[in-house]
């Protein structure tokens, strides 16, 4: 079945940064698009960053742009995301979800990670 394991997470300072890790299974990794989604408490689920596995194609969110990188391994079947000028509003529980581009885009993927919590703080 498909799985997705999320690693990376931690507390770092204002400024900091951190490379969270999705390892994904159980899916053909080139035909899916896999996604970054972060919540926030109080708030609602945001994307953040998605690539399409089959050739690269990425998006970002704006609040991220310039600071976050996403990239994929197609051989470790692994997504990457490295955060950097962390800031302590991109404190949340980092998930990635993967599925069709359509759904990865509404932001209703149909699988996903447990998650991982970042914490920007001083």
């Amino acid at each position: 079945q498909v799985q997705l394991v999320e690693s990376g997470g931690g507390l770092v300072q204002p400024g900091g940064s951190l490379r969270l890790s999705c390892a994904a299974s159980g899916f053909t990794f080139r035909d899916y698009v896999i996604g970054w989604f972060r919540q926030a408490p109080g708030k609602e689920r945001e994307g953040v960053s998605f690539i399409r596995s089959s050739d690269g194609e990425t998006y970002y969110a704006d609040s991220v742009k310039g600071r976050f990188t996403i990239s994929r391994d197609n051989v470790k079947n692994t997504v990457y995301l490295q955060m950097n000028s962390l800031k302590p509003e991109d404190t949340g529980v980092y998930y990635c979800a993967t599925d069709r581009l359509s759904a990865v885009v509404a932001g209703t993927p149909e699988y996903w990670g447990q998650g991982t919590q970042v914490t920007v703080s001083s």
